[in-house]
């Protein structure tokens, strides 16, 4: 038998997981930031349905606040989601890193991209999943999706008291700089690995793949992947939906 006539390899499967454990204290008191509403549906929903958008995505880890698992299923139970996609709930940690690996640690085996997305970026298009996807199955141990800075960035002396005026001490070449958003993807055993050997705090999991010496890459990312963080955001997000909405016609 020539090799013309082997089967291709299947593609390798893709799960994400969703640390949605966080109380998001900048949006107020209420709610967790992850099951505050838009459009009338939790932004948890959103994000999960942002992801399950793919195709190529199977199964999706929601990781829910410790103590919030049952209501996190329930959520879930209540709202139409795609019959190709698994869902699993899990109990989450006290740092969003703790969070991450306990949804790493519920993945079973036969997944081998991962994807970390923020509950909080809920209107990602799925064609920015779908390329960090693609990029991971090309070979990169971790792909972030990264928009260009339009505005200039000051590196400063932080002030000792919040608000008093900081000495600016570097003006960065903007060119080389990126806004990095979600979902990022990873081979499943580097973000392993990643998780296992890396303990200090980074701010993402493409920050802990960096500590291992690895090359991470950047895709082009979307304005709508925005992070809803303050009040404002909520409101442009809700812009958003308005109008996808109204383009979609439902």
């Amino acid at each position: 038998m020539s090799d013309d006539s082997l089967p291709a390899p299947a593609p390798a499967r893709t799960a994400a997981v969703i640390p949605a454990a966080g109380r998001g204290v900048r949006l107020g008191p209420g709610a967790p930031k992850a099951l505050r509403t838009l459009g009338g549906t939790p932004m948890l929903i959103h994000a999960v349905l942002a992801l399950a958008a793919s195709r190529a995505v199977s199964l999706v880890v929601v990781v829910a606040p410790p103590d919030g698992a049952a209501e996190v299923r329930s959520l879930l139970d209540t709202h139409a989601l795609p019959d190709r996609t698994d869902f699993v709930v899990v109990p989450g940690g006290e740092t969003r890193q703790e969070s991450v690996k306990l949804g790493l640690d519920a993945l079973p085996p036969g997944y081998d991209i991962v994807l970390v997305h923020d509950a909080a970026r809920p209107l990602v298009p799925v064609d920015t999943v779908d390329a960090v996807i693609e990029a991971v199955r090309d070979g990169a141990p971790a792909v972030v999706p990264a928009l260009p800075l339009t505005d200039t960035v000051k590196e400063v002396e932080p002030a000792e008291v919040p608000g008093a005026p900081e000495p600016v001490v570097a003006t960065p070449e903007r060119a080389r700089l990126r806004a990095v958003q979600t979902p990022q993807g990873f081979d499943r055993a580097t973000l392993v690995r990643a998780h296992e050997t890396v303990t200090d705090d980074v701010t993402d999991d493409a920050g802990m793949v960096e500590r291992l010496g690895l090359t991470v890459v950047a895709v082009p990312g979307h304005e709508e992947a925005f992070k809803v963080t303050r009040p404002l955001d909520l409101v442009l997000a809700e812009a958003v939906l308005a109008r996808r909405r109204l383009n979609d016609g439902f």
